[in-house]
């Protein structure tokens, strides 16, 4: 799930670069989703683990 986040931002800041402003804010849209759904599962994970 993080290697999907990395790589989306690295795909955002590529098209910032090229000038493709909509398609890099829709990737890091995705890659901050991505980012907080890594966060949960982690937390959620851990929390099992711990009991």
């Amino acid at each position: 799930m993080l290697h999907y986040t990395l790589v989306f931002l690295i795909v955002a800041a590529i098209a910032a670069v090229l000038g493709f402003g909509g398609f890099a804010g829709a990737a890091t849209g995705i890659a901050k989703a991505l980012f907080i759904v890594f966060l949960v599962l982690s937390v959620i994970a851990f929390l099992r683990r711990a009991k």
